[in-house]
C-alpha cells in the first residue's frame, strides 16, 4: 500500500504584486547604495515571475510606492529601520495571524475535493519554513476544520522549498503502516515576511521571486477498505521517495534566522551543482524503482528560479513541454517555497497528465528531494 491523493487544494493571499511593482519596491527599500543601480531592473525583467501573491501586499505596497503611511505597517521604511526593515519579532506576529487562515482555505478545498469529512482525518502533517508560532498552524487546522482532538500531529519545519515532499513522505509512512489512516498534509509559507532591505545581490534576487501561498493534500492508503470492499487505486499514488545531499554545497543554499527576518543565501553555483549531480543520482533512484528517465511521462519540478528550472531541463534533456507546468506556476505565483510543487501537481492532475510522474524540489544543504507518483 502507498499514500494515494484523493484531494488537493491551494490558496494564496488576495493581493498580487507585479514585476513592475516589485521593482518599485526594491527601488524604495533596498540598501541606499543600490536603490538607483542599473542592475535592479534586469533582475525583475528576467525573473520569470509576472506576478506573485503576498500577505504584505495591497495597502502596504501602495504606501511604499506612493510614499504614504496609511497602512501603519512595520514594513514601511523609516529612519530607524532603513536598510534592515522590521524585526524578526514583528514579522513573526504577522505569520502567527496570517498563516493559519491561509492553510485553512487550502485544506478545506482539499477535503471538499476528496469528499472526506474532517472528523475522519486520523493524521495531520504540517509543513512550513517561514515562521514559528505555538500553538501554530496545526492548532488552526484542528479548530478551524473541526478535526478530532485526537488527530495525530506531525510538523515538518525549516526544510525549505522541498518541505512538501518531506511531508508527503511522512504521510506515505502513515498510510503504509496503517490501512485505516486518512492523512491531511498542508504546506503554508509566507516568504514575503522576510523581504530583504539590504544590498546583497543574492538576497535581492530572492526578493524578486519569492511569494506566499498554501497547498494541501488529503489521502489514504491506496487500497482503503470501505464497507468490506476495496476502493479503486488512485492514479496519483506515492510509489517512492528519494533524497540526495549534493556534496560540498552547504554554503550555497541556506536559510538563517536573523534579527531582521530569515536570511536566504542562494549562490550562483546552485544551477551548475544541480546540472552536475542531479542526473546520475536520479537515474540510479529511478532504476531502483524499475524505471528509466525515458519512462517518466510527467514532471513537477519546483521552480526555485528560472536558472534552476533550466538546469534541470538541460541536465535531464527534458522537452520545453515537460517544464511548462513548472514555468507556468512560477510565472503566475512565483516561488512560494514548499507549497509550489503541490501547485504544479494540482495543475498536472487537472490536465490528466500521464504517469509515471516525478516531482523534484531543492532546498538548503544543497539537497534534492524526489517523489514518484504512479
Amino acid at each position: 500500500m502507498s499514500f494515494a491523493i484523493h484531494g488537493l487544494g491551494i490558496a494564496h493571499p488576495p493581493d498580487a504584486v507585479t514585476a513592475a511593482q516589485g521593482l518599485g519596491l526594491a527601488r524604495a527599500l533596498a540598501g541606499p547604495d543600490v536603490r538607483t543601480s542599473t542592475w535592479l531592473g534586469p533582475i525583475y525583467a528576467s525573473s520569470g515571475a509576472a506576478s506573485r501573491f503576498q500577505v504584505i501586499g495591497g495597502p502596504v505596497v501602495n504606501d511604499v510606492l506612493d510614499g504614504t503611511a496609511h497602512s501603519g505597517s512595520p514594513f514601511l521604511p523609516t529612519s530607524a529601520n532603513d536598510g534592515v526593515g522590521p524585526t524578526t519579532g514583528e514579522r513573526m506576529e504577522i505569520y502567527a495571524k496570517q498563516a493559519g487562515p491561509l492553510a485553512l482555505r487550502a485544506s478545506a478545498s482539499a477535503l471538499a475535493e476528496a469528499g472526506f469529512s474532517p472528523e475522519t482525518i486520523t493524521h495531520l502533517v504540517t509543513v512550513s519554513c517561514t515562521g514559528f508560532a505555538a500553538p501554530g498552524v496545526d492548532f488552526a487546522l484542528i479548530t478551524g476544520l473541526g478535526l478530532k482532538p485526537t488527530v495525530a500531529r506531525t510538523h515538518v519545519g525549516f526544510m525549505g522549498c522541498h518541505g512538501a515532499l518531506n511531508g508527503l513522505r511522512v504521510a506515505n509512512a502513515f498510510a503504509s503502516s496503517d490501512p485505516t489512516a486518512r492523512v491531511l498534509v498542508c504546506a503554508v509559507e509566507l516568504s514575503s515576511l522576510h523581504y530583504y532591505y539590504g544590498s546583497a545581490a543574492d538576497k535581492l534576487i530572492a526578493n524578486a521571486i519569492f511569494a506566499d501561498g498554501a497547498a494541501a493534500v488529503v489521502g489514504c492508503a491506496s487500497e482503503e477498505k470501505k464497507q468490506g470492499a476495496y476502493a479503486p487505486r488512485s492514479p496519483w499514488s506515492l510509489a517512492s521517495s528519494g533524497s540526495c545531499l549534493i556534496p560540498n554545497s552547504a554554503a550555497d543554499m541556506s536559510w538563517t534566522v536573523g534579527d531582521h527576518g530569515f536570511a536566504m543565501t542562494l549562490s550562483r553555483r546552485v544551477p551548475s551543482l544541480i546540472a552536475q549531480h542531479l542526473k546520475p543520482w536520479l537515474e540510479a533512484w529511478l532504476g531502483d524503482n524499475g524505471l528509466s528517465l525515458a519512462d517518466v511521462r510527467s514532471w513537477a519540478i519546483h521552480p526555485g528560479g528560472p536558472k534552476i528550472v533550466s538546469a534541470v531541463e538541460e541536465s535531464l534533456a527534458l522537452s520545453v513541454e515537460a517544464l511548462a507546468p513548472s514555468r507556468g506556476v512560477f510565472a503566475e505565483y512565483g516561488n512560494m517555497s514548499s507549497p509550489t510543487v503541490l501547485f504544479i501537481l494540482r495543475r498536472l492532475r487537472e490536465a490528466n497528465a500521464p504517469g509515471p510522474c516525478v516531482a523534484l524540489g531543492f532546498g538548503p544543504g544543497l539537497v534534492a528531494e524526489a517523489a514518484l507518483f504512479m
